[in-house]
């Protein structure tokens, strides 16, 4: 083979994998299960040069196939460990792998993955000052160089720094979480703390060239220019929408502080440096090699889109893409095609465009679904729900259906009476203007810090509906600060809003269908065509998806397809 890859199932090494095969070259995969080849193929990369093999790196290998090259991005990245945890996978194992490397006639290279907080220390590791993980990468780092040299192995180590993009949810990532949430008062470390970024696309693009650059040379691989950490976390922030921290809490204070004040782990406490690194002999690799990071402002949005969408680890996103976007003077969370969507969904409350994702799974052509402003991922707006109906559909150059359901059938039903040319029909599910005001979460004042702690089971059972990953989205934004409140205050519906709405029905110049449960009944009667979903309540999307579909594509008309102009 032309290369064999260890710990080929963990972030780095699959994308390491994908980035080989798509060089064309033969790559063994070493792996305790395989749980890569599933996720090669939701990434459309071709497997036909892959061969899985089992291997257990913290035990002698043996009876593997020969390669030319050896990856090891095996370790254990992980804080808390015991000694014994990090030693077995970090310095065993990695000893275990250029063991068995030096066994291999025709070895070009054993390229072995570090930390760019190692630098190869003389004398003992201190693993009670530094924690388990980090102690380990350094005395891994130092047996590795000496055993390479005894047994004459041509060895490059890589040393990272935090490796960003799809799929990565610790380290940095935790602190991002935190900044979501509303839970980072503030920053750690002070105003010169420099936490250098890499992305995963440059990062295995870089290994893959290692083994035809020049032997005996370490290579620190990280952006030089990622911004300092106040301004990297301000910079994700004004993506996200929401406040930075101004405030610093000293490293010092941090370790004498209790862990369950701080949330900080100690260990990830070293990292919290204004070091700055020897990153010459990776920059004339990639020089070399035509490789160029991309903007580090650039990489943390992106990153931080895909945060969100993987909400820190917990789901999967439903479709792309996705990410923030500048709506209205809202930072308003898109999933889809914003310029030629066949369909463009309008949630309802309390819950957000993960609603529709049953749903779009049975529509042809490309969705678009926002987070309303000030609702689920979205930040809030100064202008009003119209305005910023009317910014959001700016780009759309087709003339799609426009779905909308419960409290967003109201500002749907003002855009399609006011802008009939833009929209090839109206679909209003569980529209609330027609049905009797929902009163269930704002009986009281205390609704929405109610609504603000419940879980995801609790939220379903108050909504009629099952648990599923919508409801878990859903959940997850109200503990989001503000969230709840506004919608509360959505929920408080206004009759005089109620009864301008029904009137608009009667002024519609497109056509317009209406979606019920068969539990959830309109209260008023109107002069459209109604279909009611058997078995369904306020949710039939959510629980009767097909068959919603199906009323939906029925009655669809070319129209909603033709380009617009």
């Amino acid at each position: 083979m032309d290369a064999i890859v260890f710990g080929a199932t963990g972030f780095l090494g699959r994308s390491l994998v994908a980035e080989l095969l798509g060089r064309g070259q033969r790559v063994t995969a070493a792996v305790r299960t395989d749980t890569l080849t599933p996720w090669l193929i939701t990434q459309g990369v071709d497997t036909g040069g892959l061969e899985i093999v089992t291997a257990d790196i913290t035990r002698p290998l043996s009876g593997l196939p020969r390669a030319r090259d050896v990856y090891n991005t095996a370790g254990r990245y992980a804080f808390g460990l015991s000694n014994e945890e990090a030693r077995a996978t970090n310095v065993t194992g990695a000893l275990n792998v250029l063991d068995w490397a030096a066994t291999l006639p025709e070895l070009r290279r054993l390229v072995h993955i570090s930390g760019y907080r190692v630098s190869a220390p003389e004398g003992v590791p201190d693993y009670a000052g530094l924690g388990a993980y980090e102690a380990s990468k350094f005395e891994g780092d130092l047996a590795l160089r000496k055993r390479a040299d005894d047994l004459r192995v041509p060895l490059t180590i890589a040393n990272p720094s935090a490796v960003i993009g799809p799929g990565q949810h610790i380290g940095l990532s935790e602190l991002v979480r935190d900044l979501w949430n509303g839970r980072l008062p503030a920053l750690p470390g002070g105003p010169d703390t420099f936490v250098p970024i890499t992305t995963i696309d440059y990062m295995v693009r870089f290994l893959a060239e290692i083994p035809t650059s020049p032997a005996g040379e370490h290579h620190w691989i990280l952006d030089d220019s990622t911004p300092l950490l106040p301004e990297l976390i301000g910079t994700i922030a004004e993506h996200l929408g929401v406040r930075a921290p101004r405030r610093h809490i000293p490293v010092g204070l941090l370790r004498r502080l209790p862990r369950k004040l701080t949330g900080a782990d100690p260990e990830t406490l070293s990292f919290l440096s204004t070091d700055r690194y020897p990153t010459a002999s990776a920059r004339a690799l990639a020089a070399n090699a035509g490789l160029e990071m991309p903007p580090a402002a650039d990489a943390l949005r992106a990153w931080a889109d895909n945060l969100v969408a993987e909400r820190f680890g917990a789901a999967s996103p439903w479709s792309s893409p996705y990410g923030f976007h500048e709506v209205a003077g809202s930072r308003t969370w898109v999933t889809g095609e914003r310029e030629r969507p066949e369909h463009v969904l309008l949630h309802g409350l309390p819950m957000n465009a993960d609603l529709w994702a049953p749903l779009a799974e049975h529509l042809p052509g490309p969705i678009l679904a926002p987070d309303l402003p000030g609702l689920g991922r979205s930040a809030a707006t100064t202008e009003s729900l119209d305005v910023w109906l009317a910014d959001l559909m700016r780009p759309v150059r087709t003339r799609p259906v426009l779905v909308a359901h419960s409290a967003a059938c109201g500002p749907a039903l003002r855009f399609a009476v006011d802008h009939p040319d833009r929209v090839g029909k109206l679909v209003l599910i569980s529209p609330a203007f027609l049905q009797p005001p929902t009163a269930r979460l704002s009986r009281s004042n205390l609704a929405a810090p109610m609504l603000r702690r419940m879980s995801a089971d609790r939220l379903a059972r108050a909504l009629g509906i099952p648990e599923d990953a919508a409801v878990r989205s859903a959940a997850a934004d109200l503990h989001r600060p503000g969230v709840a409140r506004r919608v509360v205050a959505a929920l408080r519906n206004d009759v005089g809003e109620r009864a301008r709405s029904r009137a608009l029905l009667d002024r519609l110049r497109i056509p317009v269908q209406i979606i019920v449960g068969a539990a959830d009944p309109l209260s008023t009667a109107v002069d459209h065509p109604v279909a009611e979903i058997a078995g369904a309540g306020h949710y039939p999307q959510l629980t009767h998806p097909a068959e919603v579909a199906n009323h939906l594509l029925a009655a669809s008309t070319p129209i909603g397809r033709k380009l617009r102009g």
